[in-house]
């Protein structure tokens, strides 16, 4: 029998990547649900990426923190793998308001828990996290998957929330868990809110973008990015690895890179020169944390490693979005 997975959040910036990974390397049958909340932009990104109309995609709309109704089961049917990926995601928004964002990431993931453990033929279902539930790490720190949270804003709180609870239905209910922490994703069709096309925008317009960084102004904050594609690639990877029973995985981009250089590159790519201005974002906003760092090893040493390397997957993704500048003019921000 064929596979069929269902993808919570699939309309979204980090799903729709994966749905576009599936349709490429698999033969599999996809499901997306999504409440297409204003990160989702719509069907917009599975439209671009000629997935809406496929015959090989079925895509809902629901919210799934809602126990599932009997027609969305029906629709549904037959599950091997349940990706859950929906959630809020910016931390500017879980500070102005968290309540948003214990009803997606918790509730939500309770509606997706519940779901799950129903179906049969289910191998396994992947909680999908971020490095974030680990707080700030210091220079020289990466967390390993299993490290004790400390989180330090309400969206970390809740993807923890959330991850705690998937854990708990693996042991209460035997539910075949499997939790990743991923970090800073990148990619075409992201949200203009986020960094990268933040950057671009300021640069396109000649304006000067903020730059978040220790309250002397003299270090940005640093991540480890990596595209989207190397997310899917890297959950495939672990997906065929199993079934697991109750397990964790980080999902690492292979370089650590500060804020202000990822600009420049950004700024060298475009051919327009950077205007920046380095913020303390933390004493005004706590819950900025300056670093976050995650040890990829025990994915490397199973065997996988990403098929780009950042600085390919970066030109890649500003030269696609110069050349598909529409969903870069959502937002006039430049605060990152």
């Amino acid at each position: 029998m064929r596979k069929r997975v269902l993808i919570t959040g699939g309309a979204g910036f980090a799903g729709h990547h994966l749905v576009e990974h599936l349709l490429v390397n698999t033969d599999w049958d996809i499901v997306v649900i999504d409440k297409l909340n204003y990160a989702s932009m719509g069907f917009d990104r599975l439209r671009d990426i000629k997935a809406f109309t496929n015959n090989r995609v079925v895509t809902l709309t629901a919210d799934i923190g809602q126990l599932a109704t009997e027609g969305l089961v029906r629709e549904t049917g037959t599950v091997h793998y349940f990706i859950h990926m929906a959630a809020e995601t910016h931390v500017d928004n879980s500070i102005k308001d968290p309540g948003s964002f214990v009803q997606a990431n918790v509730v939500g993931t309770y509606g997706a828990l519940e779901m799950a453990r129903k179906m049969d033929s289910l191998e396994n279902f992947v909680y999908f996290s971020t490095d974030e539930v680990f707080g700030p790490a210091p220079e020289g720190v990466f967390y390993k998957e299993w490290d004790r949270y400390n989180c330090t804003n309400p969206y970390s709180a809740t993807k923890a929330g959330g991850e705690e609870l998937a854990l708990a239905y693996a042991n209460t209910y035997g539910l075949p868990v499997i939790v990743t922490h991923t970090m800073n994703l990148f990619g075409e069709r992201q949200h203009p809110e986020k960094f990268i096309p933040l950057v671009m925008n300021a640069l396109l317009d000649g304006e000067t973008i903020k730059i978040h960084s220790n309250p002397e102004k003299t270090k940005a904050g640093t991540r480890h990015y990596i595209h989207c594609r190397n997310m899917a690639d890297a959950l495939m990877f672990i997906l065929k690895k199993g079934p697991w029973k109750r397990e964790k995985f980080n999902i690492v981009g292979e370089k650590e890179v500060d804020n202000l250089t990822l600009a420049q590159l950004i700024a060298e790519s475009i051919g327009k020169p950077l205007k920046y201005e380095l913020v303390d974002f933390h004493s005004s906003r706590p819950g900025h944390d300056l670093r976050y760092a995650l040890d990829g090893n025990k994915l490397s040493e199973l065997g996988w490693k990403p098929s780009v390397n950042f600085e390919e997957s970066l030109r890649k993704t500003v030269k696609w979005s110069l050349n598909n500048s529409i969903w870069l003019k959502d937002n006039k921000k430049y605060a990152a």
